[in-house]
């Protein structure tokens, strides 16, 4: 029976990881399938999982995608693999080919319901999906299209309710502890200072097992970084906003980059836009990135209990360095 050579692991190892994190036999079985078919892959073309570059991998979605074998949980098992052999730029590829894939279909039903389907056809009239494992660079003319639409349909403030909303489909359950933290906190700044250290904490912890944070490469600059902007992740007081930013899509890159563009595009974490920003085209309404003002603002409504206010500040799709918002805390809420 051939072993997985991958990665210089054996398949008895990742069999085991995989049924610690919860996968029965059949899911096992399939997972290691999916990495040994790459692994034959790349043998065939005298290449090796620890040599092969990112285009190897780019080539090897591809063909899944001619022969019909591009579904998720393919996908899934080789990034899991890749996470846990390691192989971080294949890893952060292969989350970004299915990470936001269902952002615009789920703008679409979220149109309907707060506009109305008639509205919701105009906009997403020959709208259609590239097909799954497509690049980055498939998706910005269907986001320029569906944010052109929004914005030609609707009054400003509606099209920005719509786009403000939990697309990521995060559970409330994700802050649970965070919330009981805030309640027993003495301040909303002793709250927010702590969950910095926790934050520090945690990315030190990934900086040293040499391991990835979400999508992100923890180096030593990067943790520095972090410490250094309080802003990053958690948020700073200021009056009765919360000021917050997010840390870099690829930080690492992004601390060493001269050209002001790219480092935009380091800066950015939408799949659905960053290609366009690094390639100058398509030109995308930065009101889309309230998209990512729903994904900020989650943990303050759980934490408040009611749904916040909050405002874009500063968006890399718009000529800006990072993205930034400012949270309203709500009445009676300030500690």
């Amino acid at each position: 029976t051939q072993t997985l050579k991958v990665g210089m692991l054996m398949e008895n190892e990742f069999r085991e990881h995989l049924k610690g994190r919860g996968l029965n036999a059949e899911n096992i079985d399939f997972a290691v399938g999916a990495v040994k078919d790459l692994e034959s892959y790349l043998e065939e073309r005298k290449a090796s999982f620890e040599s092969a570059d990112l285009d190897a991998l780019k080539n090897y979605v591809s063909l899944l995608i001619k022969e019909g074998k591009n579904s998720r949980d393919q996908l899934v098992a080789l990034a899991r693999y890749c996470r846990f052999a390691k192989k971080n730029d294949y890893f952060v590829y292969l989350v970004s080919l299915f990470g936001a894939r269902n952002v615009l279909p789920d703008i679409g039903e979220r149109l309907g319901t707060i506009a109305g389907e008639e509205t919701r056809r105009k906009v997403f009239n020959g709208f259609e999906l590239p097909p799954l494992g497509s690049p980055q660079a498939s998706y910005p003319k269907l986001t320029q299209k569906v944010v052109d639409g929004l914005e030609a349909e609707l009054p400003s403030e509606t099209c920005r309710r719509v786009l403000t909303w939990n697309y990521h489909k995060v559970p409330v359950e994700a802050f649970k502890e965070k919330k009981e933290r805030f309640e027993k906190a003495s301040s909303i700044d002793e709250f927010l200072k702590d969950e910095h250290r926790r934050f520090i904490e945690e990315l030190t912890g990934y900086l040293k097992r040499g391991e990835i944070w979400y999508e992100q490469e923890i180096t030593p600059e990067v943790l520095e970084l972090v410490k250094c902007n309080r802003e990053i992740q958690n948020g700073v007081r200021h009056g009765d906003k919360i000021y917050v930013s997010k840390i870099p899509f690829a930080p690492k890159q992004y601390l060493t980059e001269k050209d002001p563009v790219m480092k935009r595009y380091y800066a950015c974490h939408c799949q659905l836009v960053r290609t366009a920003i690094r390639d100058g085209k398509p030109k995308i309404s930065p009101v889309f990135c309230y998209c990512s003002a729903g994904y900020e603002k989650l943990p303050y409504d759980v934490i408040f209990d009611e749904p916040v206010k909050i405002e874009l500040l500063e968006s890399v799709l718009k000529g800006d360095m990072r993205c930034r918002f400012a949270i309203t805390i709500p009445r009676g809420k300030m500690k």
